[in-house]
């Protein structure tokens, strides 16, 4: 659990419940059922023209990587890649057969059977990285996303804000409403900016952050496996992967 992102919505909920009532409103004030469709709805209308059905499905299957990431331990990467390294040079590459049954994470195992099949050192690194690639686009693709839903969120506030301000308009004759109702254009303008700038813009931060994390331990692993395939000394392996994660 990313505690950090829980605290931020917290906070947020409180930055907005708790100015709303310290401005002499109340959190009631901030309910608008008719304002919430227009920018949520509206809103994701906006992102589904935008974003291709594959892309749009992965950034709602990775969106729980803002409270829930996936783990990354860069410590026991580089253990069990030296660990690796010790194997191949008492038994060869073959040696690491069992290994490539016993390890669950795709990326590992795929780079691990190709040195287990005698791949050039090179050709494992172009393949790997290759897919290394094309895995970081796709999910930077998805978390843009939630950029985009930020970027929409705001307009459809003042579409929502205007609506209200026509409804209004059109009530000018009953002066009792018109209080009422210039409150309830402007609570569509908060939902916009709100949901922009406390959630979707940086869910997607988020989301990119994570990625790029994933990414440092997959170009470590990538470097580790092929230090394996040139030989280089377990010690000397581990040492070249730490460099990666000095903080």
């Amino acid at each position: 659990m990313d505690i950090l992102s829980v605290v931020g919505i917290v906070l947020a909920l409180i930055a907005i419940i708790g100015g709303a009532i310290l401005k002499g409103s109340s959190a009631g004030a901030l309910v608008g059922s008719a304002a919430f469709v227009i920018v949520v709805v509206g809103t994701l209308a906006a992102s589904l023209v935008q974003t291709p059905m594959a892309t749009f499905l992965r950034a709602w299957s990775i969106v729980k990587w803002v409270f829930m990431p996936p783990q990354n331990n860069p410590a026991a990467v580089i253990e069990k890649i030296v660990e690796w390294s010790n194997i191949a040079r008492k038994q060869g590459l073959l040696g690491l057969e069992g290994a490539v049954e016993g390890e669950k994470d795709e990326f590992l195992k795929k780079g691990l059977q190709s040195l287990v099949d005698g791949g050039e050192p090179d050709a494992i690194r172009s393949s790997m990285e290759i897919e290394l690639d094309t895995m970081e686009h796709f999910d930077t693709q998805a978390a843009k996303v939630f950029e985009a839903m930020g970027i929409y969120s705001p307009t459809l506030g003042i579409i929502g804000a205007v609506m209200g301000l026509m409804a209004v308009m059109q009530n000018l004759s009953d002066p009792s409403k018109l209080g009422h109702g210039i409150a309830a254009a402007f609570i569509a303008t908060i939902y916009g900016i709100a949901f922009a700038n406390l959630l979707f813009l940086p869910m997607g931060n988020k989301l990119k952050s994570v990625i790029h994390g994933q990414v440092q331990v997959r170009t470590m692993v990538i470097e580790g496996l092929i230090a394996i395939a040139q030989g280089e000394n377990p010690r000397n392996i581990e040492s070249k992967l730490q460099g990666y994660f000095h903080h």
